[in-house]
């Protein structure tokens, strides 16, 4: 749903309307040209290699509504008579952005912004299933300035609430993001030891975070963890805050295993309620406690919320389980990997006690400065003090675990994994995006089948 009028459009952005097309309004936003159909609205988006705009006739041919593209190239396909709207924009991709927010105040729903250094796409698939009404939430990985406003000119008519994770890279990315989500709850997952090659030390990180607090509203409502030091500079007295976690206004007071998930008794300042989760790792227990905070300053019962967690559901390549032949079993977290992450994933490996090894393929973690063969060492030391072994490292940063194997490439260690995997084992995948570890599970499982 974009669903604003060509003159709404241009002056969302201060551009012009360069040429003129057919009645009525465009239904969402694309900036690949392959994917425009009747009703869209095509950036012409200007890449490191490539100009997207070069594609915009192709976009109107296909049947597009219109495009935005620069004012140069807006002349020129105004010249050529193309029958759909066109833009002309100082900058297509502040076009997109400023279109975005024009849509999200034309929604007028509540709005979260998740951020942190890890966990921030479970919590807000968590989230998701948990707040009641209908629920658009960012796809995958779409939180960066480009993914995030796709989001929002995505979010049908009658959203109710808007979900959307945000990702940091530097400073300034968060609040960027948040000058087009303008969010009324800002979650932060967490401070860690992530981009520190770009950020330098995690004061810097938690500074970069706390971008998403500095971009609420006065009516706004922050929910952060509640042992996070780093953060608390960044907190004036006056934030309303929700914190979660031990300690926090929203916490877990008792969990046990219950078939393949977790039962867990969780505590908000508006009462408790046993929840019934469909995960089992501790990890995704710290992860639903953000979750409802988030629910919780959104006015949700915690009853309700209880009531939807065994819903919940997972984005792709984070935990999913993946049974194999002869009992084994690979635990498919390929997403992405930092120092916290790895740590929370190999104390899952070692929780689920298999009756085999417990094997551990993991790709290096990357953007971790001068200190990151300290961070896979420490890794490794943690992995091998847990019983976990062998350790298959992947790729050239993983040689810093000091494997017991050693694969150069993703292809290369399914080979040497299958000749591994035994009856009863356990497998994490787990690395950087960037290793595409991806690559291994979808070769483990056409090379050994599933159970």
């Amino acid at each position: 749903m974009i669903g604003l009028a060509p003159e709404a459009i241009a002056g969302s952005f201060g551009g012009e309307i360069a040429a003129r097309g057919q009645a009525g309004e465009p239904r969402r936003a694309v900036i690949d040209s392959r994917e425009a159909a009747a009703g869209d609205l095509f950036f012409g988006l200007r890449g490191e290699r490539a100009d997207g705009g070069e594609h915009a006739a192709a976009a109107l041919a296909a049947g597009a509504w219109g495009a935005v593209v620069d004012s140069d190239r807006a002349a020129s396909l105004a010249a050529e008579g193309h029958r759909g709207w066109v833009f002309a924009a100082p900058d297509p991709l502040l076009g997109l952005q400023r279109t975005a927010r024009a849509v999200r105040r034309a929604l007028g729903c509540p709005v979260v912004g998740i951020t942190g250094s890890t966990g921030k796409t479970s919590v807000k698939d968590i989230t998701a299933a948990l707040v009641p009404g209908r629920v658009h939430a960012s796809p995958e990985n779409f939180n960066t300035e480009i993914g995030l406003p796709l989001t929002v000119c995505a979010a049908p008519a009658d959203t109710d609430v808007l979900v959307l994770e945000m990702a940091m890279r530097g400073l300034g990315q968060i609040a960027e993001l948040c000058e087009i989500a303008e969010p009324d709850v800002a979650a932060i997952t967490n401070v860690g030891p992530v981009h520190l090659e770009l950020l330098g030390t995690v004061e810097a990180i938690a500074e970069a975070k706390a971008e998403i607090v500095a971009g609420l509203g006065a009516d706004g409502l922050a929910v952060v963890p509640a042992d996070a030091e780093a953060l608390e500079p960044h907190l004036a007295d006056e934030l309303r805050t929700i914190t979660f976690g031990d300690g926090g206004h929203v916490f877990a007071r008792a969990s046990a295993p219950a078939g393949d998930g977790l039962r867990a008794e969780i505590v908000t300042p508006g009462g408790a309620a046993e929840f019934e989760f469909p995960f089992d790792q501790a990890h995704n227990l710290v992860n639903a406690t953000c979750a409802v905070a988030i629910g919780t300053a959104l006015g949700v019962p915690v009853g309700e919320m209880a009531r939807r967690a065994p819903g919940i559901s997972f984005s792709r390549l984070r935990g999913e389980v993946v049974r194999l032949p002869a009992g084994s079993v690979l635990i498919n977290d390929c997403y992405n990997a930092n120092p916290i992450s790895m740590q929370a994933a190999l104390d899952h490996l070692a929780s689920l006690a298999p009756s085999g090894n417990a094997i551990a393929v993991l790709g290096g973690m990357a953007e971790l400065g001068p200190d990151g063969p300290d961070y896979h060492r420490s890794a490794a030391t943690h992995a091998r003090e847990l019983g976990i072994g062998p350790i298959v490292g992947v790729g050239e940063l993983a040689r810093d675990y000091s494997p017991d194997e050693w694969a150069s490439d993703p292809d290369a260690a399914v080979d040497l994994v299958a000749g591994l995997l035994g009856d009863g084992d356990a497998v994490l995948v787990k690395g950087s995006r960037s290793v595409g570890l991806e690559r291994f599970t979808e070769g483990l499982r056409a090379r050994v089948g599933e159970g």
